[in-house]
């Protein structure tokens, strides 16, 4: 039932524009929780008239607690009906006429003035009507904290036909005092079995607000809260708390169930026409028939209970966050934040992980279903234009509903993983009735920590200045980590190209050392090639020798006949300076000359033989021309030079 509540509520407030959470909840509370008569009773259709559960033709006066009678409303034949009059919205011209029925005494009044008049002119013509001074009156559904003293009547969005409710303080009180009353904020601790709750409320909340407000943290409505604690002031429900005289700084108070009781209710209904001829009847109701009542509208609340947020089990963390982010959607509409789709330790690497100039801010949304401050923190919270364009701009925003347990546990164990166990004790002692909370989370000095907690129990300002303040240290401390990182990528970029120069000498002095190799190698190769052909050369000229000095005839024998005999000598060529000499028959050719002098080293493809008188090429000579025939003979001297 309380869940059903919370989204009745958070309609309401969407539909009406109604910001004051215990304004609103008082209007509910007066049309017993219908979504429809509470719009109607502060936004009245046209076509109806502003209280749709009452007859259009009767107003209503409490004589006691236990009988309502209902009497004949007349108009003034001056002006149309009101069903006529009524609009479809609350007036917002000031310069239109608000029409009041004020409650004063028993007795009701009906007020007109103008939009443009203030709460203060009102007071006066209060004053000349009910006879209740300025500084006494005590007036309710007027606005709440909106209906300050120059605030004008236009402003406050009052129906047509606003119902008021005047009394009178007990004690006079000088303006100054009422002022300061009034504009001070009172604290009350209400212990409700083994919870505390503490509120704060200013001083224009009457007692009767207060206790509707306990109606959505406690489940009981406030016509079975027994109180301990009020001080006793006659009309103790319609009195602002300015003028109940509570203790301060605090107020204690203790809340609880008032037994049941069987009472009968009666009620008395004048049926009325216009003629002088009336009827009365008496109805009486039980407290057994009001039972059934309630029972039906809980069976109602439980038909239409919204699914929640997240399945009770969920395995996966990251299709968790998908289905979160899908209902969350559904829920409040398309004006809510992104919600980051995966795991807690996938949105932190998207956020915190990065380069300082491209990093965000992580704000983890922590759901709670049985918290009555959940759906006005969704639905005017979160879904609030400053609030969104906040988060879109610099923020990676994870969702997670904590209302199970199995989904707590899953939760506090990825915080731990990832952050660390002072960080998962930190959202393990969020107590229940401060959740909903945006939890803040940043990279500072090179740890991901949580910087900040905020609780559902807060306004928009608050809300963005939450945000903003967080912005400012963020960018202050990214600021720092883009320098430090820029420093560590100049530090590393000059090692890099010191590492580089350093590769690229070893490259070069490993292709020197590669082409040096090769040089050596290729001189290597052409020094064995030359060694081979000087080899070849010398085998070839070695067997050339050896072919001419097989052919060289046998040198004459020392007993020969002188005249048979030719000695020849052969200077050599330079640097040689000896000579050769040998004995040759003298009809031996001048072949057996040219295979000597080639076996000795000096073949006539590279030496010309030369012949000093008259100079000769004998080389160029007949091989076969005997000593004697070139006259060598008997003895001659000869010369090699190198071709």
């Amino acid at each position: 039932m309380a869940e059903n509540r919370e989204e009745i509520l958070a309609n309401f407030q969407g539909i009406t524009a109604i910001e004051d959470v215990a304004e609103a909840i008082y209007h509910l509370e007066e049309a017993n929780w219908d979504l429809l008569t509470a719009i109607n009773r502060v936004m009245p259709q046209d076509g109806n008239s502003s209280m749709p559960q009452i007859s259009d033709t009767h107003d209503v006066e409490m004589i006691d607690d236990d009988i309502s009678v209902i009497t004949p409303k007349t108009h003034p034949p001056d002006r149309k009906d009101s069903n006529e009059a009524s609009t479809s919205s609350p007036r917002n011209n000031s310069n239109e006429l608000v029409e009041l029925q004020v409650h004063c005494n028993n007795k009701m009044h009906e007020i007109k003035m103008s939009g443009a008049a203030t709460v203060n002119d009102l007071k006066k013509r209060l004053e000349s009507v009910c006879g209740v001074p300025v500084c006494r009156q005590q007036i309710s559904g007027l606005g709440g904290s909106r209906a300050t003293s120059t605030a004008t009547l236009g402003s406050l969005g009052l129906p047509v036909n606003a119902v008021l409710r005047l009394k009178a303080a007990d004690q006079l009180m000088a303006d100054d005092e009422v002022a300061e009353r009034l504009t001070a904020t009172y604290t009350l601790h209400v212990q409700h079995e083994d919870k505390d709750y503490t509120l704060k409320y200013p001083g224009t909340k009457t007692v009767q607000e207060v206790k509707n407000d306990i109606y959505s943290l406690t489940d009981i409505p406030a016509r079975h809260q027994a109180w301990t604690g009020w001080p006793t002031v006659s009309g103790l429900d319609e009195t602002v708390l300015a003028m109940v005289g509570l203790d301060l700084p605090q107020h204690e108070l203790t809340v609880r169930r008032a037994p049941t009781k069987q009472k009968e209710y009666k009620r008395i209904i004048v049926e009325s026409s216009d003629s002088e001829n009336s009827s009365v009847e008496e109805v009486e109701d039980t407290g057994e028939g009001f039972t059934a009542e309630d029972d039906m509208f809980v069976d109602l609340v439980r038909s239409e209970r919204l699914q929640p947020l997240m399945s009770e089990n969920v395995e996966d963390e990251a299709l968790g966050c998908i289905e979160f982010a899908q209902r969350f959607r559904t829920r409040y509409g398309p004006n809510t934040p992104n919600f980051f789709e995966g795991t807690l330790q996938d949105a932190i690497k998207e956020s915190c992980l990065k380069p300082a100039k491209e990093r965000k801010l992580l704000g983890v949304y922590l759901h709670h279903e049985q918290s009555v401050l959940s759906n006005v923190f969704c639905a005017q919270l979160l879904g609030s234009d400053a609030v969104l364009q906040t988060l879109a701009a610099n923020f990676i925003v994870y969702g997670w509903d904590l209302t199970h347990p199995n989904n707590n546990n899953m939760l506090l164990t990825s915080i731990a993983t990832a952050l660390g166990p002072v960080a998962s004790m930190t959202i393990r002692s969020i107590p229940v009735e401060r959740l909903p909370a945006l939890v803040i989370i940043m990279r500072v000095r090179s740890n991901t920590e949580i910087y900040s907690v905020i609780n559902g129990n807060v306004g928009v300002s608050e809300l963005v200045g939450g945000l903003v303040e967080a912005l400012e240290r963020f960018a202050v401390q990214r600021e720092e980590d883009a320098k430090m990182e820029r420093e560590r990528d100049a530090r590393q970029r000059v090692k890099r190209e010191q590492d580089e120069a350093y590769q690229m000498s070893l490259e070069a002095d490993r292709a020197k050392e590669e082409i040096k190799k090769q040089q050596e190698f290729e001189r290597n190769q052409e020094l064995e090639r030359a060694e081979s052909e000087r080899q070849m050369e010398e085998a070839k000229k070695e067997a050339m020798r050896a072919s001419a000095e097989s052919r060289v005839p046998a040198e004459p024998s020392p007993s020969a006949s002188p005249s048979e005999i030719s000695r020849i000598r052969v200077r050599l060529p330079p640097p040689h300076d000896n000579s050769l000499e040998r004995r040759f028959h003298a009809d031996d050719t001048l072949a057996a000359l040219l295979d000597y002098l080639a076996s000795k080293g000096y073949p006539q493809e590279n030496y010309k033989v030369i012949s000093s008188w008259p100079r000769r090429d004998l080389t160029t000579e007949s091989q076969s021309s005997t000593l004697r025939a070139l006259k060598l003979y008997p003895q001659e001297t000869i010369m090699l030079e190198e071709r």
